[in-house]
């Protein structure tokens, strides 16, 4: 995808003017990754904001022990590594390609510049912000109090959402999805086999198919 067409993509950018876009893009750096390549690292200062043009990145926290937790996948177009730009501190997480990626660069100075322009821009990035703190939020309370069973249920209709359709291929192996709901990959095979039995999934290999939504959506809706 063309650096212009990325930034229109973007619903946070999209509203801006078509010379403010091309300016934009001018300035913009783009990086090619493969899967499993590291965009940038927990702790490395802030370059700028990140566009994911085409492809899928997981935003990893790393334990003082050693163990990953996957935070969120994100799909393109969207935007990742706001929050550093703004605050001026370091990346607070990883962020790795799950798929071969495109990746675009705004440098920090070029994007607190055009904010500087156009002052929607920062209040649509704060409410930006806000969508991701309510998601850090729910993904506290899903690993303290829901069941795994029930978390790995939204997992399953949130991958459905993403995919546009009941069939999907699973983006995380069952052990990057276990580190992400604070499980072993045992427990999520487990529970996916049970799901399946159950009438509500059919699994082949990575490829998945929700037979039943509305037994999925109540199994992930039971009450914490």
């Amino acid at each position: 995808m063309a650096i212009h067409s990325a930034f229109r993509e973007i619903e946070l950018f999209a509203f801006l003017p078509e010379a403010e876009l091309q300016a934009l893009s001018n300035i913009s750096i783009t990086k090619r990754l493969e899967s499993g390549e590291s965009l940038f690292d927990e702790g490395e200062p802030c370059k700028g904001m990140w566009i994911i043009a085409d492809g899928m990145v997981k935003i990893v926290k790393v334990t003082p022990s050693g163990r990953q937790v996957v935070l969120a996948l994100q799909h393109a177009p969207s935007t990742v590594a706001e929050v550093p730009v703004f605050d001026g501190g370091p990346y607070p997480a990883t962020v790795a390609a799950v798929e071969p990626t495109t990746a675009i660069l705004l440098l920090k100075s070029d994007f607190l510049n055009a904010c500087r322009r156009n002052p929607d821009l920062g209040v649509r990035f704060l409410a930006a912000f806000g969508t991701r703190l309510r998601h850090l939020v729910g993904l506290v309370e899903r690993i303290t109090f829901g069941s795994i069973r029930q978390r790995l249920a939204q997992e399953l209709l949130t991958f459905s959402d993403a995919a546009g359709g009941g069939r999907f291929a699973m983006p995380e192996t069952h052990e990057e999805l276990a580190n992400r709901l604070g499980t072993v990959r045992e427990v999520v095979s487990r529970n996916l086999g049970r799901f399946q039995s159950e009438g509500m999934v059919r699994i082949q290999r990575r490829e998945v198919e929700i037979l039943d939504r509305a037994a999925l959506d109540a199994e992930a809706n039971t009450e914490l």
